[in-house]
């Protein structure tokens, strides 16, 4: 495991730690191969019921590093190589989106380019009313990646969105939690104590229907017809009345009493 992204756990919550300070957090293929690893062993593990997402040394993440870009990172390969490992390298992106637990970002100092795409892709997003938010990516003459267009159009709407990408403003957290890009914005150095007061009691819900929500949502918002909608919540629905967590629940209503959930 790269020593540039680091692991605690809090009881039932990962916390997920991008680690390259020196450099704002900035993206190194070796960081995001780590990333997706732990993410991919996260989504499989049981004991881990959320997941909050951050970045060291009061930085989440400005994106891909500049200044690698500017001295010549990567130009040795083919446009087609070089096409084919940026997907595969989004692939974490699609993990901390669909991954069938909740997923919090949480932000401090700058939200930039590909790292303000981590923090969209995640389902909620907690930052420091003083955090710089912005898509970076036509200031440096760049598309755009990791998602970010899909989740931004998604939250915000496609005209907002075009105005954030094609203008880059930086925002500022509280900005943000005004328009509705941030959950919710708290005092500077707060944020990952704000997501994690925020991941607690979704750490200790119903998991496996958490995800099943998560799934029934994201076909909505993914441009799922009605009924395909529909047909997946009957099948979601359906398999959460099997598990352990539905029954407690149901016997905890009937003996009025809050449900002990398992994650099961």
């Amino acid at each position: 495991m790269t020593d540039f992204v680091l692991t605690e756990r809090r009881g039932a919550i990962l916390i997920v730690t991008l680690n390259r300070p020196e450099r704002k957090n900035a993206f190194t293929r070796d960081m995001i191969t780590g990333l997706e690893d732990i993410l991919r062993d996260a989504a499989e593990d049981a004991t881990v019921r959320a997941l909050v997402l951050t970045g060291a040394d009061g930085t989440f993440c400005v994106g891909g590093d500049v200044k690698a870009m500017n001295e010549g990172a990567g130009r040795d390969l083919s446009l087609e190589e070089q096409r084919a490992s940026l997907r595969a390298r989004m692939e974490v992106s699609d993990l901390l989106h669909n991954m069938p637990k909740p997923t919090i970002a949480a932000i401090e100092g700058a939200a930039a380019g590909a790292g303000l795409s981590l923090a969209l892709a995640c389902d909620f997003r907690v930052s420091a009313s003083t955090a710089k938010i912005t898509t970076a990516f036509a200031k440096v003459g760049l598309s755009g990646d990791f998602g970010g267009t899909y989740f931004l159009t998604q939250i915000l709407g496609a005209a907002k969105a075009r105005e954030l990408y094609l203008f880059s403003p930086i925002l500022s957290g509280k900005e943000a939690e005004t328009i509705g890009l941030v959950t919710r914005s708290v005092d500077p150095g707060a944020a990952l104590d704000a997501a994690l007061e925020l991941a607690d009691p979704l750490a200790n819900g119903a998991t496996v229907t958490l995800g099943r929500m998560k799934g029934n949502l994201n076909l909505a918002a993914g441009g799922g017809t009605l009924a395909e909608v529909m047909d997946l919540e009957a099948d979601n629905h359906t398999f959460c009345t099997t598990t352990e967590d539905h029954r407690e629940a149901a016997a905890a209503f009937v003996e009025k009493r809050k449900p002990t959930f398992k994650g099961a």
